[in-house]
């Protein structure tokens, strides 16, 4: 069986490289397990100094396993997907993201806690959370009103609207937008090993200093969303939307 979650070493950087492609990438409680314990591991391994988050040059992910989220539905804050929310949100380590294709639900949330993106500019982002009758997760309810307003957040969180990498870029939501997913991911991994050249322990200090104000308040909406979020996948509303998706794809 093929790992669906991909560790690879580089020197000083590890990259967790999302490996369905058969589901494009759709994230299960399993993989969600996976990577948490992964950046665990990296904040903790001295040998680390920066950790890559990618897909392929073709697909980032389509976000939550629809099938594996109604079979087992987190049921807490303990459940794994809150698990990963929190290491990646503590990672001490500098994360970057490399997004080509779809970039769906927390496949663009998780990118708000991510210290460099880099995107293609046909990558295509979407947070539907309301169109399948639930509720904004990752703090993305708090951190997206504030970077883009609150117009071009409700557009984004009410309407489910997409978006293509280069707006990503152009409204601060990714650090560059490139030509090819294959681009994407040449640059993001290049930006991850200048970690490797530099003072460790001052990259992490100034990252804390950056994240310090905000970090309290973040995860407390993290746990508000994640209480509302787990009620909202046992209504009727999304338990209607979810089994249609799953049943038009």
């Amino acid at each position: 069986m093929t790992e669906a979650i991909l560790l690879e070493r580089e020197r000083g950087l590890l990259t967790l490289r999302l490996n369905r492609p058969d589901k494009k990438n759709a994230l299960t409680r399993a993989m969600y397990s996976r990577l948490a314990e992964a950046l665990q591991e990296a904040d903790s391994d001295p040998a680390i100094n920066a950790v890559l988050i990618t897909g392929s040059a073709e697909c980032f992910t389509a976000g939550n396993d629809i099938a594996d989220f109604i079979q087992q539905p987190p049921s807490d804050l303990d459940s794994p997907v809150f698990h990963f929310m929190r290491n990646l949100l503590e990672c001490r380590k500098p994360v970057v993201a490399a997004v080509a294709g779809a970039a769906v639900g927390i496949g663009t949330t998780l990118l708000l806690h991510c210290d460099l993106v880099y995107v293609a500019r046909d990558a295509r982002l979407r947070m539907p959370f309301a169109n399948l009758g639930l509720c904004p997760e990752f703090a993305s309810s708090l951190i997206l009103p504030r970077l883009l307003g609150q117009a071009r957040a409700s557009e984004l969180l009410l309407l489910g609207e997409g978006f293509s990498g280069e707006q990503a870029a152009a409204w601060g939501l990714a650090s560059a937008a490139l030509g090819s997913g294959e681009a994407a991911l040449a640059k993001a991994r290049e930006m991850a090993l200048r970690f490797d050249e530099m003072p460790s322990e001052a990259v992490r200090i100034s990252k804390q200093l950056m994240r310090a104000p905000d970090r309290a308040l973040i995860r407390q909406v993290i746990e508000e969303e994640g209480a509302l979020f787990t009620q909202r996948l046992r209504s009727p509303e999304a338990l209607a939307a979810l089994s249609g998706f799953i049943k038009r794809h």
